[in-house]
């Protein structure tokens, strides 16, 4: 608790009147960092002052918490370290603390200056220590209220501004587990109108691993719910916790909007040195300024996503927001509204507050709308009338809304193709083509992989916490001349798995790779020129043998890694080798 006897500085400032009247002292009252709150007489015009550098024995009273009667100011121990020492003008002093909760909040001193006033103390000293406790508990008491009242005050106009804008259910549960408040959003969850002023019961119904899940029971009806109970630690029994939650049917709609975000990047740079890279970084900073559209196209895998982020980070749109949709992953009958938004009561099921659309959501910024192959062909004529008029309608909605977004597209399809299969519009495919961006598959740049290689290394070391040494060339060499068809993503898998992989020397080798990988290389170097001619198995196999010591040599620790690369035993390759040599 803060304690802070300026909040009721008025209040103290009248009960040290009172004790002035009634003693016919001087009358001072300090707060436990010696600054004066109130005063009487000499003390009057120093209200609001810091006087801890006169304040001797007011520090002996913050320290051991006992009321101190000073009999012989001057020449008292606890005087020894004043300036007035041996000369001062006081002739009594009594200090006594007020206390809040054991803790001294301040400090309330009489001091006396003539004999009179000093005899007149003396000859009631009993009746006054009394009278000035009594004044010390009224000062806590009224402190204590005030603080609570604030306290409430404040926390009641947090919580309800909070909870009222709160997707969540939140119940304030008080004592006896009565309801105490709730928002419209708890209603909606438990389904019942009226929640306030009736008894709830929470029973917790999770796990060990799950320890969110409780069945609500109100008006014997159970709703089963995920959410969290927060003690709130008052004293008023109004409001002991608070449970914010959300129905468990409500979650399938929360792991939609999960997966409607955009997955974040933290790559700052574009990794590679090969030509095509290169020229892509090139272009990236040439339309980066620019406003108009940009279509991305590449194989799965081969990030389309980064580029898109590394256009909005040189772009002058850099400080406004990135919006990512992706248009596989939301169901069709939910495109159109996650894309323009809705009006309240446009359809069943659809928040009572409606919501803005990513679009609107991306106002000023860059929407990206990945995998844009896959929108319904009725929506692509929405989506070619915003590009071309640059507003939006929310569904329900006749308005009108205009909109600055600069949009970048995606696809790993052939929209070309597709236009002749009058799966995707032409019009719109001109429109989003304004700037053709295409990311060269992996394989097409074998340059970049031992950058990538080395960049994913690190980066798995440090997460998983694994040392690392060195990688053996060989197995560099694996990793470039594979197929790669899953790109980026598959190389970055692999790498991760390596590193699970590795022993504690920090040697990432051929053992480290994947077993597929060898199956993969296997079938993925398998070229037939024709597609009628059949070729034999033998010959297959024995044609891979031969490329694998090509690759690896012909010594007993090369025909060893050529064994694990084409998955086969050692005995197994050696006679297959003997094959080879009586051909």
């Amino acid at each position: 608790m803060n304690f802070d006897l300026y909040i009721i500085q008025d209040t103290v400032q009248k009960y040290a009147e009172v004790i002035s009247q009634v003693s016919g002292v001087d009358v001072e009252v300090v707060d436990n960092k010696l600054y004066r709150v109130a005063g009487t007489g000499l003390y009057a015009k120093d209200i609001n002052q810091d006087m801890s550098s006169e304040g001797y024995v007011y520090r002996h009273i913050l320290k051991t918490g006992e009321t101190k009667v000073i009999y012989n100011p001057g020449i008292d121990v606890l005087c020894t370290s004043c300036p007035k020492y041996s000369n001062c003008n006081e002739t009594i002093e009594i200090s006594m603390p007020i206390k809040v909760h054991d803790e001294i909040i301040g400090i309330i001193g009489l001091v006396g200056s003539t004999r009179e006033q000093r005899d007149m103390i003396l000859l009631n000293e009993k009746l006054y220590l009394e009278f000035i406790n009594q004044i010390s508990d009224f000062i806590a008491s009224k402190f204590l209220e005030t603080k609570d009242k604030e306290n409430s005050k404040y926390l009641i106009s947090i919580l309800n501004r909070v909870i009222d804008f709160m997707e969540q259910g939140v119940l304030i549960i008080g004592k006896d587990n009565l309801i105490t408040k709730s928002n419209e959003s708890a209603k909606k969850h438990l389904g019942i109108s009226t929640l306030t002023g009736k008894n709830v019961e929470i029973i917790y119904t999770g796990d060990e691993l799950n320890k969110s899940e409780y069945k609500i029971r109100v008006d014997n009806k159970e709703v089963l719910v995920m959410g969290e109970i927060h003690p709130l630690g008052l004293r008023n029994y109004q409001y002991t916790s608070i449970l914010i939650f959300k129905n468990v049917e409500t979650i399938h709609s929360d792991l939609y909007e999960m997966t409607a975000s955009p997955r974040a990047i933290d790559a700052k740079t574009i990794i590679g040195s090969s030509e095509a890279t290169k020229n892509l970084l090139s272009n990236i900073k040439k339309v980066a300024s620019s406003n108009s559209t940009v279509l991305i196209t590449g194989e799965s895998g081969t990030g389309k996503e980064m580029v898109a982020r590394a256009i909005w980070r040189e772009s002058d749109r850099r400080n406004q927001k990135f919006v990512g949709v992706n248009c596989a992953a939301i169901p069709e009958a939910l495109l159109e509204s996650e894309l323009f938004g809705y009006v309240k009561g446009a359809f069943s099921g659809a928040d009572p507050k409606g919501r803005i659309g990513k679009f609107e959501l991306a106002n000023h910024g860059i929407i990206f709308l990945d995998e844009i192959g896959d929108m319904p062909i009725y929506l692509q004529a929405k989506l070619l009338r915003v590009l071309q008029e640059r507003t939006i309608t929310r569904i329900g909605s006749n308005q009108l809304i205009p909109i600055d977004v600069r949009v970048i597209a995606a696809t790993n399809k052939d929209l070309k193709a597709m236009i002749e299969t009058k799966k995707f519009r032409e019009d719109l495919y001109y429109r989003l083509n304004v700037i053709p961006l295409n990311i060269k598959p992996l394989r097409e740049r074998k340059e970049d992989i031992e950058e990538l290689t080395e960049h994913f290394i690190r980066r798995y070391c440090n997460l998983l916490h694994k040392p690392f040494s060195y990688i053996e060339q060989s197995t560099m060499e694996l990793l470039k001349n594979h197929e790669w068809r899953g790109n980026v993503r598959e190389l970055e898998n692999t790498v991760e798995f390596m590193v699970n992989m590795m022993e504690p020397d920090g040697v990432l080798n051929d053992k480290t790779l994947p077993v597929d990988f060898f199956e993969d290389s296997l079938s993925k170097n398998i070229k037939i020129n024709d597609p009628s001619e059949l070729i034999p198995i033998k010959e297959l196999e024995l044609r891979e043998i031969k490329k694998a010591l090509n690759i690896f040599g012909d010594s007993t620790d090369g025909k060893r890694k050529a064994a694990i690369s084409l998955g086969i035993g050692l005995t197994t390759l050696y006679r297959r080798i003997e094959e080879l040599e009586r051909k």
